[in-house]
């Protein structure tokens, strides 16, 4: 891609917290940093990944042309590199799968998106899949209640990401969306479970007077709780339009829990 172009999406991204429009639109997308290889200065370029479990993965396509991108030869000299999700910022130690590895990877995106086995025939070279496991990082610096929406909104596109896909998908479930669907699954559970053992707790303590809030905010984690089991059930099988209808569900229930916890809580969040 055109540098200008490069720049464009890095300045959205960054001010739209993860979230930009044109072609990128709704895609999975990071910013990934890496040590030039000569100059050993910081290079940022935009990247499309795959969910992995703790990890993601990149593909070094440069969309089919016969040479590997400049990130990639940057990250095998300096493997450590930085990753910006437009919520948190980690750094991670980028990994060049190989062999049955590495096919079984791109195979997984190729079955999301026909588009990287078109990439991989305008090409002899073979083109790399990089894993990237974090090695540290948090969330990017903010007013705590402002922290919790851009938290939220990731799981909101997220959680929208997942139908579309869930949508358009053949009759059956395929490996990459059912990472997919677990890994939302695993992340939203994972955030209400810290929200359970130390958010919650702590602004009861601070204000009493939002028991029944809190109550009611915990309630609501169990019935999330509940919906993340039945589709963690139904992705052992193969009823996609069981699994689709269940994330419908947990849509509908997510989207008004998250609401009204902004709206009870990300005032005082902020004072506070």
């Amino acid at each position: 891609m055109p540098m200008d172009f490069n720049q464009q999406i890095i300045d959205e991204f960054r001010a739209n917290h993860g979230e930009v429009g044109g072609p990128f639109e709704g895609a999975r997308l990071v910013l990934l940093t890496t040590t030039g290889a000569r100059s050993g200065a910081p290079h940022t370029t935009p990247v499309g990944f795959l969910p992995d479990g703790e990890r993601i993965l990149v593909i070094a396509s440069a969309a089919g042309a016969p040479r590997h991108p400049a990130w990639y030869h940057n990250l095998l000299t300096n493997p450590r590199v930085k990753v910006e999700t437009g919520v948190f910022t980690y750094d991670a130690d980028a990994v060049v799968l190989k062999g049955e590895e590495r096919d079984a990877a791109f195979a997984r995106a190729v079955e999301m998106d026909p588009g990287w086995a078109a990439y991989q025939a305008r090409t002899t070279r073979v083109i790399p899949v990089i894993a990237l496991d974090m090695v540290s990082g948090g969330p990017d610096a903010g007013r705590p209640g402002d922290m919790l929406v851009q938290v939220h909104n990731a799981f909101r596109r997220e959680l929208a990401q997942v139908r579309k896909e869930l949508a358009a998908a053949g009759p059956g479930l395929g490996v990459q969306l059912r990472i997919n669907c677990l890994n939302m699954c695993q992340g939203l559970r994972f955030h209400h479970s810290m929200e359970d053992a130390a958010m919650l707790p702590s602004m009861e303590r601070q204000y009493p007077e939002l028991a029944s809030v809190v109550a009611r905010l915990r309630e609501e984690h169990e019935t999330v709780a509940r919906l993340l089991e039945e589709i963690q059930e139904l992705l052992k099988g193969e009823d996609k339009d069981g699994v689709l209808a269940e994330f419908e569900r947990l849509a509908g229930e997510l989207e008004a829990h998250l609401d009204y916890e902004e709206e009870c809580l990300v005032p005082l969040l902020n004072a506070g």
